[in-house]
């Protein structure tokens, strides 16, 4: 299970700010993706149900002006993906299973 420490005003559920913790980091690692997403399409009190990310972000999110760990300072997690593009917006499934969390690590092509 995920705790999240809530220090700041900003938006995001627990899992959006698990991947953003995870995102930093990463720190664009090469051929590694991940995802964390609420089987119910809700993570915590937002509409999204989790958010996505792969090694091709680390350098938008910097073009972007979007910086990590100002972000988690302010446990802004969803704003962050939201900047991305990157947050997954399901609508309620009317089902809740698990919160589900993966790495996907692809291996480099010679």
């Amino acid at each position: 299970e995920t705790s999240v420490t809530v220090r700041g005003d900003g938006r995001g559920g627990r899992n959006v700010e698990y991947l953003l913790g995870l995102f930093d980091a990463l720190r664009g690692a090469a051929g590694i993706h991940a995802l964390a997403i609420d089987t119910d399409g809700i993570d915590g009190s937002e509409d999204n149900a989790g958010a996505l990310f792969g090694p091709e972000d680390w350098t938008r999110a910097g073009q972007l002006g979007l910086d990590p760990v100002d972000y988690l300072s302010r446990n802004d997690a969803y704003t962050f993906f939201q900047g991305l593009e990157r947050l997954i917006v399901t609508g309620p499934t009317c089902t809740n299973v698990n919160d589900f969390r993966a790495i996907l690590v692809l291996p480099r092509t010679p």
